[in-house]
């Protein structure tokens, strides 16, 4: 039984940033005082990491990060949808307040005047510059950053859809391909090995301009659709990945279960919804391969923090950043999981938060 699958997947820290870094980096800065940060925030990854205990996956990098830094295993996002709960953590306010709890809405409908994060080291001397997934989807906020944000353009797909990719019509002409792909492909061919290669760029202009600055770096993959080089795909025998299958909950709504989503269901290549069944069930060796897939996605994502790991020098001082109703403090927030860096402090074993 598959179809607790992209539940499994999407929902245990579901449909935001499973990993949110905030690096606290000297960079070259130029006022001790004011460290630079890098914020890096990943969509939809799950707590798949060696460093919560799988041992299957491949994530050397994430694994650095935390054995130099803290994992907190009590991180929850503040709303199981993209929009509401990176609206929050950038403004530091519950989805409640921010009146964002769907796709459509911008958290400045109802609160014109909120400061984000990167706004408020703006106003405190700071270079505030975001790429990539940091808002959701088409939206961005002008006054978070002192330059235009940015994302690279790239293909979604690196290979044509064949017939075999297509088992269904999409007559809601959503224009999905299909939910998975080992593509034959360079890192820097899809939009996140872009982003990650601006981003050490980047890091580099900034550390010349004499300035502390505030970087923000989101990488989109593992969302759907689980795309990245075949070189990651082939890091997996697909037999020694977990089948991550459960019972449903008892009584719980049918909307629990995440492969019955609209999202998931309008991929060309994942097989149609019964519609006499409450839920349907995914082909074992279909579901098999979107796991492979997630898997692959993940260490793709790995590879491209890794790129922003070895670009940063760090500096010594470790402020955990939390935009808090009134200011910026310096304190962790319990909804997102986070990872610091300390230069000058490494742990024999990885520092956890419970």
């Amino acid at each position: 039984n598959k179809e607790g699958l992209l539940g499994q997947i999407h929902m245990k820290l579901p449909r935001l940033l499973a990993f949110g870094f905030l690096l606290s980096a000297a960079l070259q800065a130029a006022d001790a005082k004011k460290p630079n940060v890098l914020f890096i925030a990943v969509d939809d990854l799950r707590p798949e990491l060696s460093c919560y205990g799988n041992t299957v996956i491949k994530t050397p990098n994430f694994d650095r990060l935390a054995k130099r830094g803290m994992v907190f295993n009590r991180a929850y996002c503040q709303q199981a949808v993209c929009a509401p709960s990176r609206s929050s953590i950038m403004t530091g306010k519950r989805p409640d307040a921010t009146r964002v709890w769907d796709l459509e809405t911008h958290f400045r409908v109802a609160l014109p005047n909120v400061k984000t994060v990167g706004q408020y080291f703006k106003e405190h001397g700071y270079f505030s510059q975001g790429m990539g997934k940091i808002f959701h989807g088409g939206f961005d906020d002008e006054p978070t950053w002192s330059t235009p944000w940015v994302t690279p353009k790239a293909p979604t797909y690196a290979k044509e859809a064949t017939a075999a990719d297509i088992v269904k019509e999409d007559p809601k002409n959503k224009g999905k391909g299909v939910a998975f792909e080992a593509g034959d492909v360079a890192d820097d061919f899809y939009t996140d090995g872009k982003t990650s290669r601006l981003a050490a760029q980047t890091i580099a202009e900034l550390n010349k301009k004499g300035q502390p600055f505030f970087l923000a770096v989101g990488l989109s993959k593992p969302h759907l659709p689980f795309v990245s080089p075949k070189k990651y795909w082939d890091l997996y025998d697909p037999a020694k990945i977990p089948d991550t299958a459960s019972p449903f909950p008892v009584g719980a709504p049918a909307y629990a279960g995440d492969s019955d989503s609209g999202e998931f269901r309008a991929y060309t290549n994942v097989p149609p919804k019964d519609k006499k069944l409450a839920r349907t069930p995914l082909p074992a060796a279909f579901a098999s391969q979107v796991r492979h897939g997630y898997y692959a996605a993940v260490s793709y994502t790995d590879a491209n923090l890794g790129l922003l790991l070895d670009d940063v020098h760090l500096g010594v001082e470790l402020p955990f950043i939390r935009a808090d109703v009134r200011r910026v403090e310096h304190i962790a927030d319990s909804h997102l999981t986070v990872t610091a860096l300390v230069p000058s402090f490494t742990p024999r074993e990885i520092a956890v938060c419970e």
